[in-house]
């Protein structure tokens, strides 16, 4: 059986500007380890809706180590 999916550490576009300003990360930095470009990485930023992988793979890059880690559990399907 799956286990829940931890809630997302990073919900929308403003969320995602904030914790990139707070980094110092300029867009190409921020987005570019995720795959993410840096116009596709704009327009998140403008209030574009991100798509629920992109918001995973925003988790497991940048939520605390505790959280990405039950991110990983969670799309490995492991129970604790």
């Amino acid at each position: 059986m799956r286990n829940k999916m931890p809630k997302l550490f990073i919900q929308s576009g403003r969320e995602v500007k904030e914790l990139r300003q707070k980094m110092g990360r300029n867009q190409l930095e921020f987005w570019g380890p995720i795959g993410v470009t840096q116009s596709g990485g704009s327009r998140y930023e403008s209030g574009r809706d991100m798509p629920k992988p992109v918001q995973m793979l925003l988790h497991l890059a940048y939520a605390p180590e505790r959280q990405a880690g039950a991110m990983l559990e969670y799309l490995r399907g492991r129970e604790e």
